[in-house]
């Protein structure tokens, strides 16, 4: 770099523009220089002055000082319920936003102990050597380890956040995506970001259980560019959730032959599994034939159309706890004012209160001054796993001695 602030971070530039979805022409007309600057400052020649990264903190809504920060090591490389090019700009905002919430949750990660990680580990490394036996043994193995039980689930967010895993839920614009998952190196845990867009229930739950299923079945598996690969692991992710959801032994043994859509809509708020999803998975257990399958469909499509069914609106979406439970402690131990919780990440509030899952407004505090955050350390455990999902409660939480290691 010839000239400009020290330590800034190109990649930095790099990944504001992907998340914020802007291209250099945008920014460098709302900056006030020229197209060819920004992509000086985005590859690393030269780094932009005091006033102009004041002016480009401001347009893109982060500190300035944001910009010198060095980029965390990535995530593996996220897998995306949509794999079609048209979308690769909406991917690299979705990979942006999931890296963020690595940073947010490393950076808590440091004050508060995040539940231990507790996956089934799998040693794949091939999408073809996964059988549907392998996909119903993985979703057992995650009930038996989560003391789940083997009837309907109260909350797939919390037993996703009682496993370890870092979970966001957010509106993102992008109805072609329903989710993302990736495993941190940095955090040794797993990563779920899940679009809120649709706000119905059936299917948010339905998304969590299929992003673990990406996360447990293809942990050592990397992203496929080709489409077959890639469409193959969305059905392995497909049935993990309905294997996970809907147990085969017990949920067969509620299902009374021949199958109808009435009988279905009252299992269907019984397991929280939407009709299509019940639908797909009697077939997988070979409870119905083929033709029974498409039948089901066509008369559900002709009763209520293929965006929605009846009783959508019956379950409210789980939402995550683990971020916002976090930094609301943090904030009742008063170790930092609520607008120093955005500065110290050096982001907008209203992109940490998206994330963490915090009412809109709830850090904005223009007064407060930035403090460092202490030594304060709290442990955060379920108070058993199966407390923790039966009841639906909030994770446990207990305060640690300062400065103290776990």
């Amino acid at each position: 770099m010839t000239r400009g602030i020290n330590g800034f971070q190109p990649g930095r530039l790099a990944q504001i523009l992907a998340i914020r979805r802007l291209s250099q022409v945008q920014v460098a007309t709302m900056v006030g220089v020229s197209p060819s600057t920004i992509s000086k400052w985005r590859v690393g020649p030269q780094a932009p002055e005091a006033d102009k990264l004041e002016r480009l903190a401001s347009v893109v809504n982060v500190q300035p000082e944001w910009f010198t920060r060095p980029i965390q090591e990535k995530t593996t490389t996220p897998l995306f319920r949509s794999n079609a090019s048209a979308h690769k700009a909406a991917r690299e905002m979705l990979e942006g936003r999931l890296e963020w919430a690595q940073e947010i949750a490393a950076s808590l990660e440091e004050f508060v102990d995040f539940p231990a990680v507790h996956f089934p580990e799998k040693t794949f490394t091939n999408p073809e050597e996964i059988t549907p036996e392998d996909i119903e043994a993985a979703a057992q193995d995650c009930r038996d380890l989560w003391r789940l039980g083997s009837g309907p689930i109260p909350d797939v967010a919390l037993a996703l956040e009682n496993a370890g895993a870092i979970l966001i839920r957010e509106e993102t614009g992008v109805a072609q995506i329903e989710g993302l998952s990736a495993w941190s190196h940095r955090l040794q845990r797993p990563l779920v970001l899940l679009a809120a867009d649709k706000d119905n229930g059936f299917r948010s739950r339905f998304d969590a259980a299929h992003e673990l299923g990406h996360v447990v079945l293809h942990k050592h598996i990397p992203r496929a560019t080709e489409r077959l690969r890639h469409n193959e692991m969305e059905k392995q992710a497909h049935r993990f959730a309905g294997a996970f959801l809907l147990p085969a032994e017990s949920f067969s043994a509620e299902i009374r032959l021949p199958v109808t859509l009435d009988s279905l809509l009252l299992l269907k708020q019984r397991w929280g599994v939407s009709v299509a999803a019940l639908v797909m998975r009697l077939d997988a257990l070979g409870l119905i034939s083929e033709e029974d399958k498409l039948s089901l469909f066509k008369r559900r499509s002709a009763r209520w159309g293929v965006k929605s069914e009846p009783g959508d609106d019956g379950r409210i979406p789980e939402k995550p706890r683990l971020l916002k439970r976090t930094i609301e402690l943090l904030l009742s131990s008063n170790t930092m004012p609520a607008d120093g919780i955005a500065r110290h990440f050096g982001l907008s509030a209203q992109d940490i209160e998206m994330l963490a899952g915090l009412p809109e407004g709830f850090l904005s505090n223009d007064k407060a001054d930035v403090i460092p955050l202490s030594g304060l350390r709290i442990r955060q455990q379920p108070e058993t796993a199966e407390a923790g999902i039966s009841t639906g409660t909030v994770l446990a939480f207990q305060r640690r001695s300062k400065g103290r290691k776990p």
